[in-house]
């Protein structure tokens, strides 16, 4: 054993590391290719599980990606946007230098269905709004956002700019409504051929669905939505702190 290979826990943070700031610093630009497994065994001198753990910490952190009898590859950078408060999807991007700009695929005065009556708090079957928009983030898209809102916002918003502002700020800007709170519910799903076609992906290919029902700060319920991200370029983010145990008692 050489004396490099004497402390394998440090020398694949090395490789990690090296790799990790030549990605970081554009060096190594989205899909391209890394060097093959043996070719960074003989460039660091080391074994093929120091390179297979330092590549697999990286794939952890979703830096690089594997395709079977091709080699790791460079991810495409994903934009996240934290769960800490209450923020329109434009408004949290341009926070973090982003460009957005929605197009509006449709929107149009519809029967709620038994779901949005529910969320919206409406007798079933109530004249809502739908609104649908693809949105894009630095000319790529994102997302498709169905937007849910009672008649009487849902005209006021026909009005407002929905190609270049979130539908947050218009509410609170121009119609003058407060925000509380949101709920939210997050899972995996797939792309159909309406979400798939206008998001430029494969049919199946994996996206995030947000379910998110946003209220007033008197808390009546305003806006319901489905949002659906793809899965290879977005993702939320949250800090979440552990609760002190109670005590036992004697």
């Amino acid at each position: 054993m050489t004396s490099a290979e004497a402390f394998p826990t440090a020398l694949y943070i090395h490789i990690k590391d090296e790799i990790r700031n030549a990605i970081l610093s554009g060096e190594l630009k989205p899909f391209d290719r890394l060097p093959s497994e043996s070719n960074l065994r003989e460039r660091f001198s080391v074994s093929r599980i120091t390179v297979r753990q330092a590549l697999s910490e990286l794939h952890k952190e979703g830096l690089i990606f594997t395709i079977h009898g091709k080699g790791s590859f460079v991810s495409k950078p994903k934009a996240d946007q934290g769960l800490s408060s209450l923020q329109g999807f434009a408004e949290a991007m341009a926070e973090a230098g982003h460009e957005t700009v929605n197009q509006v695929l449709d929107l149009r005065e519809i029967p709620a269905d038994a779901i949005v009556s529910d969320k919206l708090r409406l007798p079933a079957g109530t004249p809502v709004v739908e609104i649908k928009r693809l949105r894009f983030l630095n000319r790529s898209p994102i997302s498709v956002d169905i937007t849910y809102v009672p008649l009487k916002i849902g005209h006021r918003l026909a009005k407002a700019d929905l190609a270049t502002r979130d539908i947050f700020l218009i509410l609170e800007n121009d119609l003058g409504l407060a925000l509380g709170n949101a709920e939210l519910a997050i899972e995996a799903t797939g792309a159909d051929d309406y979400l798939a076609q206008h998001l430029k992906i494969p049919r199946g290919a994996p996206l995030l669905r947000i379910e998110r029902l946003t209220y007033t700060r008197d808390g009546h319920p305003l806006d319901f939505e489905y949002l659906f991200y793809r899965g290879d370029a977005f993702r939320y983010r949250l800090t979440i702190e552990r609760q002190a145990s109670p005590r036992s008692s004697a």
